[in-house]
C-alpha cells in the first residue's frame, strides 16, 4: 500500500470537513427560515378570520394534502402544526438560534413557559445537547432544578448547581439500598451521563483524591474542574439525610483544597454535598447559610414521576422565597 503525505492529507481533509460543515449550517438556516415563514403564514391566516379549531380540522388538513402531493411527506398535517408551533414559540426570527436543528426546535416549541424555552435553547447550544439529551433534560425539568439565588447575590454559580440531581441513567433500582461506594462507582462508570447532568464545562479530575496534611490523610469522593467557573468542584456523596458532620467535613475539604491544590489563577473551590434529604434546620444554622461556595443538594437514582419531581422543586422554591423575604 502506498504511503500518503500525512500533512497534505490532513490539510485536504480539514478543507472538506469545514466545507461540509458550512454546507450543513447554510442548509439548516434555510430549512429553519422556511419552516418559520410557513408557520407565520398559517398563523396569519388564522388571525385573519377563521377560528383555530375550524382551521386546524379542515383548512390545514386540505393544505397539507395538497403540499404533500407536490413536495412530499415533510409537509403533512403534523409537520405543518409543528411549523405553526415553531412560529408561535419564536415569533421574532432574530430570536431563533440557527446552531440548533429543526428537531431541536420541534421539541423546544412544545414547552409552555416562554422563559424556559429560551433557557433550553441556550443550554442546548452551550452544552452541545443532541435531541435525545434535550428531551431527557426537559422530562427531568433540568432548568427548574437549577438553584435559586437572591438577585443581590446572583452569580454564575446559579447556572450550574441543581437541586435535586437526577441519576436515572445509573440503572439502579430505587427499591434496593445502595452504598456510597456503589453509587460512586456507578457514577464513574456512566461518567459521560454524569457530566451531562452536572452541566456545561465540567471535567473529571479524580475519584477518592488523596489530600495529605502535616498530621492527617483525607480522601475527597469526587473532584471536577469547571472551565466556565474556573474552579475545582468537590462532591461528597451521602446515602442519608444531610448532617452537620457532613457539612463540616465538606467545609474542611474546600478550605484544604484552596490551600493545597488551587492554582493562583483558579477561583475559590466549590463544595457540593449530595444527600437523600436535607434538614432545613441544619442548613439554616450551619456554614451553608453564609458560605456561597458550599451547597447541599438532594439526589435521586431514578427519574421521579412528574408529581414527585414538581413537589421536590416546589419545596425548595417556597423555602427560597421565605428565606429571601426574611
Amino acid at each position: 500500500m502506498q504511503t500518503v503525505n500525512q500533512e497534505l492529507y490532513s490539510s485536504i481533509a480539514k478543507i472538506i470537513i469545514d466545507a461540509k460543515t458550512q454546507v450543513y449550517k447554510s442548509s439548516n438556516i434555510i430549512l429553519l427560515k422556511m419552516y418559520w415563514e410557513i408557520g407565520q403564514l398559517i398563523i396569519k391566516e388564522e388571525q385573519d378570520g377563521e377560528l383555530r379549531a375550524t382551521y386546524g380540522k379542515s383548512t390545514l388538513k386540505k393544505l397539507a394534502n395538497h403540499l404533500s402531493i407536490e413536495f412530499g411527506k415533510g409537509f403533512n398535517e403534523r409537520n405543518l402544526n409543528n411549523m405553526r408551533a415553531f412560529f408561535t414559540a419564536f415569533p421574532i426570527w432574530n430570536a431563533v438560534r440557527t446552531e440548533l436543528s429543526w428537531t431541536h426546535y420541534r421539541i423546544i416549541s412544545r414547552i409552555d413557559n416562554p422563559e424556559h424555552r429560551i433557557q433550553y435553547m441556550e443550554h442546548s447550544i452551550d452544552g452541545n445537547w443532541n435531541t435525545r439529551t434535550l428531551q431527557r433534560n426537559i422530562e427531568s425539568q433540568y432548568v427548574s432544578r437549577l438553584i435559586k439565588i437572591p438577585e443581590t447575590e446572583k452569580n454564575e454559580v446559579s447556572n450550574f448547581i441543581k437541586d435535586p440531581y437526577i441519576f436515572e441513567f445509573l440503572g439502579l433500582s430505587p427499591d434496593i439500598s445502595q452504598t456510597e461506594t456503589q453509587i460512586e462507582t456507578a457514577l464513574i462508570t456512566h461518567l459521560q451521563h454524569f457530566l451531562m447532568e452536572l452541566g456545561k464545562g465540567f471535567a473529571f479530575v479524580a475519584r477518592q483524591q488523596h489530600i495529605v496534611t502535616d498530621t492527617s490523610d483525607f480522601f475527597v469522593d469526587l473532584v471536577f474542574y469547571n472551565y466556565y467557573l474556573k474552579c475545582f468542584v468537590l462532591i461528597d456523596l451521602k446515602t442519608h439525610k444531610l448532617t452537620h458532620e457532613a457539612i463540616g467535613q465538606m467545609d474542611m475539604y474546600v478550605r484544604m483544597y484552596n490551600d493545597l491544590k488551587k492554582g493562583t489563577d483558579d477561583n475559590p473551590t466549590i463544595g457540593i454535598i449530595l444527600c437523600t434529604e436535607k434538614d432545613e434546620t441544619v442548613v439554616k444554622y450551619s456554614v451553608l447559610s453564609e458560605n456561597e461556595k458550599l451547597f447541599a443538594s438532594k439526589y435521586r437514582t431514578y427519574l421521579p414521576d412528574e408529581k414527585e419531581l414538581k413537589m421536590l422543586i416546589e419545596t425548595d422554591r417556597i423555602k427560597f422565597e421565605l428565606d429571601n423575604k426574611d
